[in-house]
């Protein structure tokens, strides 16, 4: 089913889509093991808010620290899961939605696995601003995961 993707980016930040996004990507490299699988993350540190007395350097490291740890659980359990594949994580700063696809871009992906956003009532038909954005502007297919 995947022979014809060789790379693919699964968008991951630890909710409970992100999850079920990679759980899809596992599935779909046990059907091609030549196929290599990169798991990226994006932070966004928050730019001028020094003024306000609210930048935090203590913060930002605790919050990298936290977004590493949640990264080092995922390679973890992908080693657990007897891949095949090449599997590479990668912690990425920046906005989320131009950061996943310039990286996609930059790393040749074929095919992007992401979260959509669960909103109840009429907003159920959008798709969240990062999915959206990712969407409209790779290069490649994308796979949004519900």
């Amino acid at each position: 089913m995947l022979s014809f993707y060789s790379r693919v980016l699964v968008a991951y930040d630890g909710s409970t889509l992100s999850k079920k996004a990679l759980q899809t990507a596992v599935e779909l490299m046990k059907q091609s093991p030549q196929a290599e699988l990169d798991i990226a993350t994006v932070y966004d540190v928050p730019k001028g808010l020094e003024g306000y007395g609210l930048y935090n350097e203590g913060l930002l490291k605790e919050f990298r620290a936290g977004t590493e740890k949640m990264m080092a659980k995922v390679e973890k359990d992908l080693k657990e899961k007897n891949l095949q594949n090449k599997i590479q994580t990668y912690i990425l700063e920046g906005n989320s939605s131009k950061v996943l696809v310039d990286f996609a871009n930059e790393r040749d992906t074929d095919l992007i696995l992401i979260g959509s956003r669960g909103l109840s009532g009429l907003q159920e038909v959008f798709l969240g601003s990062v999915s959206h954005y990712v969407v409209q502007r790779a290069n490649c297919p994308v796979f949004v995961i519900k």
